[in-house]
């Protein structure tokens, strides 16, 4: 097996194409560079270079040594930045809200991964929250602040929401001005004893005592039900594309909050995808926050 160190003043000595630029480019003098592949030659039993008026030029071995030697390299340095809080590299994995996650996040990713190819993101965007403190996510976004001391939280965003129906289904009910218009409608909802957060307990905020006749775990399938003529129900305003809004008095408001271990958050990789969240969020506050 050879020193990899006399690796480096090969690859110095190609990139170069003299022993003598080689040299000033390691530090050495040109007699060490000479020396090192002379070394390199004897134990790979193979002639790496030959010389010419030119400058030194690679033979078929040199060539294929070359090739693995900087694949060698890129390893190499991996493995230095590895500890290295600033390298921005390896695998995020994200768990939001199913409406949140698909409709906003989403739709973000391939731009950030563009600018970011070190990363891979993983998102779980579900019906209900992975937690970072058991490791299952390295991030999470929350209806609700985690109170776990061994969490660094944040607030993320604030975001809206509204009643919604079709005008289809406004031109059969009739004007759905005040909150209490919405007991002459069929509501749309979660299922109450499936809520995974407090915070998605709408229907007693807009009017006491609404219950849902059609009903599901999934924001998403909400709206699904909604756009087909199911009723109206309340939706986060950036999932309103196609509906409008009735009974303008009844207008909630939740926040988003991000966490993570404290002991990964000064990583480079979780900071960048943190960032990242952050200003996304206030890129489409408009959407997020559209009635002030």
């Amino acid at each position: 097996m050879f020193d990899w160190d006399d690796l480096r003043y090969f690859l110095a000595a190609a990139r170069a194409g003299s022993f003598n630029a080689a040299a000033q480019r390691t530090g050495v003098d040109t007699a060490t560079v000479s020396r090192r592949v002379a070394r390199l030659e004897t134990v790979l039993k193979a002639t790496l270079f030959v010389r010419s008026a030119a400058g030194l030029r690679l033979t078929s071995a040199g060539s294929r040594l070359l090739e693995a030697g900087l694949q060698a390299e890129t390893a190499m340095h991996a493995a230095v930045r590895s500890g290295d809080p600033e390298a921005a590299g390896g695998a995020v994995r994200i768990s939001v809200a199913e409406g949140f996650g698909a409709h906003v996040l989403a739709p973000a990713l391939p731009a950030f991964r563009r600018a970011r190819p070190t990363l891979r993101i993983e998102l779980a965007a579900n019906a209900g929250f992975l937690s970072p403190a058991r490791r299952e996510v390295d991030l999470a976004v929350t209806l609700s602040a985690p109170t776990d001391s061994r969490l660094l939280v944040e607030p993320l965003t604030d975001y809206q929401l509204a009643v919604y129906t079709t005008p289809q289904y406004l031109a059969e009910i009739g004007s759905l001005d005040e909150a209490e218009d919405l007991r002459r409608c069929q509501i749309v909802g979660y299922v109450d004893d499936l809520l995974y957060s407090p915070e998605l307990r709408y229907l007693d905020e807009a009017a006491p005592g609404l219950e849902a006749a059609l009903s599901s775990s999934s924001i998403r399938a909400q709206r699904e039900i909604i756009l087909a003529g199911g009723g109206v129900g309340i939706l986060p305003c950036f999932l309103a594309e196609g509906l409008i809004r009735v009974t303008p008095r009844v207008l909630l408001q939740r926040r988003f909050w991000v966490s993570t271990l404290r002991e990964v958050a000064a990583s480079a990789r979780v900071r960048a995808v943190r960032n990242w969240l952050q200003d996304l969020a206030a890129a489409r506050s408009q959407d997020l926050r559209p009635f002030r």
